[in-house]
């Protein structure tokens, strides 16, 4: 069963200014926890034990939401605000039985090199890779789904989701050979092709898992001193030299969190699902 899963969070978010500014993407909310709340939950109901933070320096606000807070317990207690105790110990739960580690990407070279800076704690293990763009709301956990094909497959998982034609230019697509339902074995990565050129409309969402393989890879392009470390480039090479790699077509629904519209977007669907808000909000949105 999969144990690490590493989550790169060291981009500079310049996509939300000015906000980026003083509150890191991932402590944006959806609903009202932060989006990073949303991608360790998923983590921890995959199985997941050891979560690496890719961060850049300084950036010490993501640990400070999971960390406990005593003092304001202790006033809680004291002002007998028991839903907001009952708050701040769902948080404790979430991460008991979770280990958290933290590297450091210095530079912003690239989504490949933030994740060969995780490489001395995974060493040797298979991982799973989240990209706090981009939540899942599904009945099963996403890494969860693509781990079941791990299991079997023995060979790295990326997740898909179809894509509406006028917006492939916007995503990684793949070129693909399907096995069954929802299963295909990935030929090719084009990242952003013009709609014409596209191999087909599946997109790559920020869920892999992939082997320790992986880092030498990335590894390579490091030597090479590219400008940037892409994670697809890598995988794109693994292809080529003849590796095995799957795409599964996820169930449940992709709320993309990587631009100001698409986290707007997001928070009014989880919003509207959620029972302490949904009456209320749906009064509202008629009343508009």
């Amino acid at each position: 069963m999969l144990k690490k899963a590493v989550i790169p969070i060291a981009g500079l978010g310049t996509r939300f200014l000015p906000l980026s500014r003083v509150v890191p993407k991932e402590l944006l909310p959806l609903v009202d926890k932060p989006v990073i709340h949303y991608i360790v939950k998923e983590a921890k109901a995959s199985g997941i034990k050891e979560i690496v933070f890719v961060v850049r320096p300084k950036k010490k606000e993501i640990l400070e939401y999971f960390k406990e807070d005593p003092k304001l317990e202790k006033l809680l207690k004291k002002r007998k605000r028991e839903y907001l105790l009952s708050e701040l110990y769902s948080i404790k739960e979430l991460v008991k039985g979770i280990s958290f580690s933290v590297v450091y990407q210095k530079e912003p070279l690239g989504d490949g090199h933030a994740i060969l800076q995780a490489k001395k704690h995974i060493k040797k293990s298979d991982f799973g890779v989240f990209f706090a763009d981009d939540v899942v709301d599904s009945d099963i956990p996403c890494l969860a789904q693509l781990e079941n094909i791990f299991r079997t497959a023995n060979s790295p998982v990326i997740g898909l989701k179809r894509v509406e034609k006028e917006k492939i230019p916007s995503y990684g697509i793949v070129k693909v050979e399907k096995i069954s339902n929802r299963l295909y074995k990935v030929k090719d990565i084009v990242e952003k092709p013009e709609i014409e050129k596209a191999p087909s409309d599946l997109a790559i969402v920020g869920r892999y898992i992939l082997t320790s393989e992986i880092f030498g890879y990335l590894e390579r392009d490091s030597v090479k001193k590219k400008p940037e470390i892409i994670l697809a480039d890598a995988l794109r090479r693994m292809l080529s030299d003849g590796k095995t790699i799957y795409g599964y077509e996820f169930q449940g629904r992709w709320l993309e969190c990587g631009t100001k519209l698409s986290w707007l977007s997001s928070s009014f669907y989880l919003s509207l699902k959620d029972e302490k808000f949904k009456e209320a909000l749906r009064g509202i949105l008629k009343e508009l």
